[in-house]
C-alpha cells in the first residue's frame, strides 16, 4: 500500500494524489494548478502519471483546483470511473465546461502574440468539447453508503461541509491480509456555517490525508463577517462608490447572497443593486436549488418565510455580456460579484480594471488567494497591479473579510483529527502553503500527535 503526493502538495492548487493496492491505482483528485501562466501550462497540460495506468478516480468536490484537469485526463487515455456525490457531479457540468471555455479563450489570446511574433499555435489544454465527454466518466454516489472502487478497496462518502456536494473519503483498503482505513480529508469545511451541513468526523482512521490552507491561522464567527460586510457597503456606498467582490462561483457566490439577503430582509442592506456577474455562478446558484438535501437545518428553516434565500428585490443575476459591459458605465453605486475568485480569469478582471484605480471604490476579498495571483497582490496591497497586460494605480480601499472562508481554520483541523485519533498511525499534510502546512504540524504535535508529515511534491510514503 502507497500513497504518492503529486499535486496540491506545499501548496493549494493542483490538488492530486495516487494510492496503490492489489497492483490497483487510485486518483484521488484532479486539479487545475493556479499560478504563474508558464508554470500552470506546464504543469495543468503534463500530468505527473500516465493516464491509462489509473484504475479509477475519486472526486472530492467540484472546485476547480481538485476537479479541473479531469477533462485533460480523459482525453488523454483514462477509461475508467469517477466517482463523486451527486451533487458534484450536477456542478461539474457546468463547472468543467466553464473551464474549457476558459482554456479555449486563452489559448486565443495567446495566439494573437504568438502570431504577431512569427510563432506557431497552440492548442487548449482542453476544450468545452473534451469537458463534456469527461461527464461520461462520472459516477454519483450518496453520503454513507460504502461502494466498492477497486480489488480490495471500499470507499465512503462523508458531508465535508466545505461546498455543495463536498465529501471526505473514507477508503478501507485490503491487501496481503492486511486492512487499514486511510481518510481523504481535503478540503474540510467549518461548523455553524449557513447553508451546509457540519463536517462529519469519521472516526477509527488509520492514516490521514488533511488540509492544512490555514494550518496556522484562525477565523472569525461568520456572524463577525456579516457585520464587517454591512460596514464595508455602508462605507463605500455613502462616498459614492462600487463594491467588487471577486468570488468563487460555487459556494463563495452563494455565501455572500445569502448574507445580503439576511440585510435585505433585516433592512440593513441600502437600497443599490447588486449584480452577480459570472454566468457560472448563475447556473451554480440553480443546481444549489436543486439540493436542498445538502442544506443544513437552519437554512431548510429559512424557507417557510422566504421563499429564495438566494434572491431580493435588488439582486440581478447576470449571463448576457452586454449586460455586463453595462455594469461598468454605472455611475451609482453597486455591488459587483463576480469571478473568478482568484481574479485570474473571467469577468472580474474587466470590473477591477475599470474601478481599481478610484479611490471611492471597494475591492472586497473573501476568499483564499494563492501565491503569485492578481487577487494575492490585491491582498498585500501592491500599489501597482497588471490587468490584461496593463498597469493600473490602486487607488480603491482593499478589504479582506476571512471569515467567510469554507475551510477549516487551525483549530478546526487540530480539533478533525483529535477527534479522528484513537488509531491515527500517520497524519500527512497537504494543500497548503508550506508555512502553513509546518504550522499546522507543529499544532498537531502539540496537541499530541506526533506522526505528522508534511510530504513533498511526487513523494511516496508506504504504509
Amino acid at each position: 500500500m502507497r500513497i504518492s503526493f503529486l499535486g496540491g502538495v506545499r501548496t493549494v492548487t493542483g490538488s492530486m494524489h495516487v494510492v496503490e493496492a492489489n497492483n490497483k491505482r487510485i486518483l484521488l483528485d484532479c486539479g487545475l494548478f493556479q499560478g504563474r501562466r508558464k508554470e500552470a501550462q506546464q504543469k495543468n497540460r503534463h500530468l505527473p502519471f500516465e493516464e491509462q495506468m489509473i484504475d479509477a478516480m475519486i472526486l472530492s468536490h467540484a472546485h476547480i483546483d481538485h476537479s479541473g484537469n479531469i477533462p485533460n485526463l480523459v482525453k488523454n487515455g483514462y477509461v475508467g470511473p469517477i466517482y463523486a456525490t451527486h451533487a458534484t457531479v450536477d456542478l461539474c457540468r457546468s463547472m468543467l465546461a466553464d473551464s474549457g471555455y476558459i482554456q479555449e479563450k486563452d489559448a486565443e489570446y495567446v495566439n494573437k502574440k504568438r502570431a504577431k511574433r512569427g510563432q506557431p499555435p497552440v492548442e487548449p489544454i482542453y476544450t468545452q468539447k473534451d469537458a463534456l465527454a469527461a461527464m461520461d466518466s462520472f459516477v454519483g454516489q450518496p453520503y454513507g453508503k460504502s461502494f466498492s472502487v477497486a480489488d480490495g478497496v471500499q470507499a465512503t462518502f462523508y458531508d465535508a461541509g466545505h461546498v455543495l456536494g463536498s465529501a471526505l473519503t473514507k477508503l478501507t483498503i485490503s491487501e496481503n491480509g492486511r486492512t487499514l482505513s486511510l481518510g481523504y480529508i481535503v478540503d474540510l469545511g467549518r461548523s455553524n456555517l449557513p447553508i451546509l451541513r457540519d463536517p462529519v468526523i469519521i472516526e477509527d482512521l488509520d492514516f490521514i490525508i488533511i488540509e492544512s490552507t490555514y494550518g496556522g491561522r484562525l477565523h472569525d464567527s461568520i456572524d463577525v463577517a456579516e457585520e464587517q460586510l454591512y460596514q464595508v457597503v455602508h462605507r463605500t456606498v455613502a462616498r459614492g462608490g462600487k463594491i467588487i467582490i471577486p468570488s468563487f462561483a460555487l459556494e463563495r457566490t452563494q455565501e455572500i447572497v445569502y448574507s445580503l439577503n439576511n440585510l435585505w430582509n433585516a433592512k440593513k442592506l441600502p437600497r443599490i443593486q447588486v449584480f452577480v456577474d459570472s454566468p457560472l455562478a448563475v447556473n451554480i446558484t440553480e443546481v444549489f436549488k436543486a439540493h436542498p438535501e445538502c442544506f443544513d437545518k437552519e437554512t431548510l428553516a429559512v424557507y417557510k418565510y422566504d421563499d429564495d434565500p438566494f434572491g431580493f428585490d435588488k439582486l440581478s443575476y447576470v449571463r448576457d455580456v452586454q449586460k455586463s459591459k453595462e455594469i461598468n458605465s454605472l455611475r451609482d453605486s453597486c455591488i459587483i460579484i463576480s469571478a473568478s475568485g482568484m481574479c485570474e480569469a473571467g469577468r472580474v478582471l474587466h470590473h477591477l480594471k475599470n474601478n481599481v484605480g478610484k479611490s471611492q471604490n471597494t475591492v472586497l476579498i473573501v476568499g483564499f488567494m494563492a501565491s503569485n495571483t492578481l487577487g494575492r497582490k490585491l491582498l498585500e496591497k501592491w500599489p501597482r497591479v497588471k490587468i490584461f497586460g496593463e498597469e493600473y494605480n490602486v487607488r480603491a480601499e482593499i478589504v479582506v473579510i476571512d471569515a467567510f472562508s469554507a475551510h477549516a481554520d487551525r483549530d478546526g483541523l487540530i480539533g478533525y483529527v483529535r477527534g479522528a485519533q484513537k488509531n491515527v498511525r500517520g497524519v500527512f499534510l497537504v494543500h497548503g502553503e508550506e508555512s502553513q502546512g509546518y504550522a499546522l504540524a507543529e499544532g498537531l504535535k502539540e496537541a499530541g500527535i506526533d506522526k505528522v508529515k508534511v510530504p513533498h511534491p511526487g513523494e511516496s510514503v508506504d504504509l
